[in-house]
C-alpha cells in the first residue's frame, strides 16, 4: 500500500501547480490515509476524481480548518433575591425598584417567592390561587422595564397592573400570553442548529452559536405548563422574561437583557415536592435548569422544613438531600449525544435560594441580647446551616457569603421590631430571630459581589438579595482554533465526492 501511496502522491504533484503543492499533497494525503483505513473509496480510484474538484474547494477547507470557533469568558451580572412574603397578596403602592437595584442593570434577575399564597387547605390539596404569581410578576416587569403606556397597544387590562392594580382576577397564564403578544415569538426549549447537529453531533449541542429563533417557533399552551418560556420582549424594554413557575406558594421568575434571550437554550422546568407527607407542594422546591452560550446553570428555589425545636434541622437537611436526589430534568435536546446536565450539581454554575428556615440553637433571651448588641458574628456562630453545613451533613462543597445584616425572621408586618419581643406569650408561640432566608452557589466562575436584606416590611420575612460575577464560556466565529474541524471539512469532501464517483 505505501508504494501505491507514493505513486499516487507523483500524479497529484503532477495536477497541482507548485505554488500550492505542498498544502495540497497534505490534504490529500489525509484524505486518502482516512478513506483506506475506513475501507472507503482506494487511493487510486479517488485521485481519478480529484481533477473534478475546483482548487478553490480544496483552499476553502484547508483555511476554514484553521479558522474556527474558540471560547473566550465573559462575565455576567446576575441579581439573585429572595423573599417569603407570608401570603400576602400585593397591590399597585408596592414599588420594588429598590428591591431590584434596577439601577445597576444586571444582565440577569433571578427571583424567587415563597408563601405567595397562604398555605392553606384549599390552595396546598385543591388548586392552587395563581392570582397573587400574576400581580407579582406584573409588579416586577413595571420595575424592570418601566411604566410604559401598554394601553397604547390593545392591553388596558394589563395597564392597571402598574398603576391602581385592582388587577381584575387576572391570570398567571393570561399575563403570559400577554407578554406573548408583545413580541409573538417564543424561545424554543431546545435552539440547537441542525446543521451544528450534523457537524458536531458528538461535541454536544452547547456548540451552537445561534439559535433558531423564528417568528413561527411558538408551543402549545399545554407546553407553556410544562415548561413556560414565554419571551416578552419590544423595543422600548430592556428585559426579557425567560421563565416563570409556580407550585402552590413557591413561585420563581427569570428575566433577561432582551438581546440576551437569544443565547439561551435548553430551558428546563423542575419541580420536587417535600411538602405534607413528603409529597405534597406547600414545601419543596422549583428548579430552572438551562443553556446560555455554552455554559450550563441551574437556579433554585426553595421553602424547606419549618419548625425550631430540636432536630428539626435534620428535616431540613434531609429535604436537601431528597431535593438533590429526586430532581431529574428532562431530555429535550434534539441532538442525541447532548451532555446537558439531567442533575442539579451537574451544571456548571448553580445558586440556590429560598426560605431555608434554619434557625440559630440558642434560647429566646439569649438571641435577643446578642441581637441588641449587633453582634453578628457570635450569632452566626450557632446558625444551624453554618453548623450543617461545616459538620458536612448538609450543602457540602457550597459556597455562602458572608452574613453582616440582622436576622430577617420573624418581624409583625410594617414593624421594625422582632415578632413578639415586647409581648408576653406562651413559649411555643414565641419565635427567636433567625437567617432563614439564604443564598447560596456552587461551581466555579462565581463570584460573589453583594449579600444584603432589604428592609420591605410587607411580610413578617425581609427579603434578601446577592449580586454576582457570573463566568460564562462564550464561542467567536471566525477565529484561529487551538484543534480545528479539519477531518469534518475532509470527510464532508470525501463524502461528496465519492457520490460523485458512485453516480457518475
Amino acid at each position: 500500500m505505501d508504494n501505491e501511496f507514493e505513486d499516487i502522491q507523483e500524479e497529484v504533484s503532477d495536477k497541482i501547480p507548485s505554488s500550492h503543492q505542498r498544502r495540497k499533497q497534505s490534504f490529500i494525503w489525509k484524505v486518502l490515509t482516512m478513506k483506506e483505513r475506513n475501507g472507503g473509496t482506494t487511493g487510486r480510484d479517488l485521485v481519478d476524481s480529484l481533477d473534478a474538484i475546483p482548487d478553490s474547494s480544496i483552499e476553502n477547507c484547508i483555511s476554514e480548518s484553521s479558522m474556527s470557533s474558540v471560547e473566550a469568558i465573559h462575565n455576567f451580572r446576575v441579581f439573585a433575591a429572595t423573599w417569603n412574603v407570608g401570603g400576602q397578596c400585593p397591590n399597585g403602592n408596592l414599588d420594588l425598584s429598590d428591591f431590584l437595584q434596577v439601577r445597576n442593570e444586571h444582565d440577569i434577575y433571578v427571583l424567587g417567592f415563597q408563601e405567595i399564597v397562604p398555605l392553606n387547605a384549599g390552595n396546598v390539596l385543591v388548586l392552587e390561587d395563581n392570582e397573587p404569581a400574576a400581580k407579582w410578576l406584573a409588579l416586577i416587569n413595571q420595575s424592570l422595564n418601566g411604566s410604559h403606556d401598554l394601553s397604547s397597544k390593545g392591553m388596558k387590562s394589563t395597564a392597571s397592573f402598574g398603576s391602581s392594580l385592582s388587577f381584575q382576577k387576572p391570570s398567571l397564564k393570561k399575563i403570559k400570553k400577554t407578554f406573548k403578544k408583545l413580541n409573538g415569538r417564543k424561545l424554543k426549549s431546545c435552539n440547537c442548529v441542525l446543521e451544528m447537529e450534523r457537524k458536531a453531533s458528538k461535541d454536544f449541542c452547547f456548540r451552537c452559536q445561534e439559535p433558531n429563533l423564528k417568528p413561527d417557533d411558538s408551543s402549545t399552551e399545554e407546553d407553556d405548563d410544562n415548561i413556560p418560556i414565554s419571551v416578552l420582549a419590544t423595543s422600548q424594554m430592556k428585559y426579557s422574561l425567560v421563565a416563570c413557575k409556580q407550585m402552590v406558594g413557591i413561585f420563581v421568575c427569570v428575566w433577561m437583557r432582551k438581546e440576551l434571550v437569544q443565547y439561551v437554550g435548553h430551558l428546563r422546568i423542575c419541580c420536587t415536592s417535600r411538602g405534607i407527607m413528603g409529597c405534597l407542594g406547600n414545601k419543596g422546591c422549583i428548579s430552572v435548569s438551562m443553556s446560555f452560550y455554552q455554559t450550563s446553570i441551574c437556579f433554585i428555589c426553595s421553602h424547606l422544613a419549618s419548625g425550631e425545636k430540636e432536630g428539626d434541622e435534620l428535616r431540613r437537611n434531609l429535604d436537601v438531600i431528597e431535593i438533590l436526589k429526586n430532581t431529574q430534568f428532562p431530555r429535550i435536546c434534539k441532538t442525541p449525544q447532548s451532555r446537558m446536565p439531567d442533575k442539579i450539581l451537574d451544571h456548571d454554575r448553580i445558586i440556590w435560594f429560598g426560605d431555608l428556615n434554619y434557625r440559630i440553637s440558642l434560647s429566646y433571651d439569649d438571641a435577643k441580647r446578642l441581637v441588641e448588641k449587633r453582634d453578628w458574628p457570635s450569632l452566626f456562630d450557632k446558625d444551624q446551616l453554618k453548623m450543617e453545613r461545616e459538620a458536612g451533613r448538609v450543602f457540602k462543597g457550597w459556597k455562602e457569603g458572608k452574613i453582616y445584616f440582622a436576622p430577617t425572621y420573624k418581624y409583625p408586618i410594617n414593624s421594625d421590631t422582632y415578632y413578639l419581643e415586647n409581648v408576653k406569650v406562651s413559649r411555643n408561640k414565641r419565635r427567636t430571630p433567625a437567617w432563614c432566608d439564604r443564598i447560596l452557589w456552587r461551581g466555579s466562575g462565581i463570584q460573589q459581589l453583594s449579600y444584603v436584606r432589604k428592609e420591605l416590611k410587607f411580610s413578617d420575612h425581609r427579603p434578601v438579595c446577592a449580586t454576582f460575577f457570573v463566568q460564562v464560556d462564550v464561542l467567536f466565529k471566525g477565529q484561529k482554533k487551538k484543534n480545528s474541524t479539519f477531518n469534518f471539512h475532509i470527510q464532508d469532501l470525501v463524502h461528496t465526492n465519492s457520490r460523485s464517483l458512485y453516480y457518475s
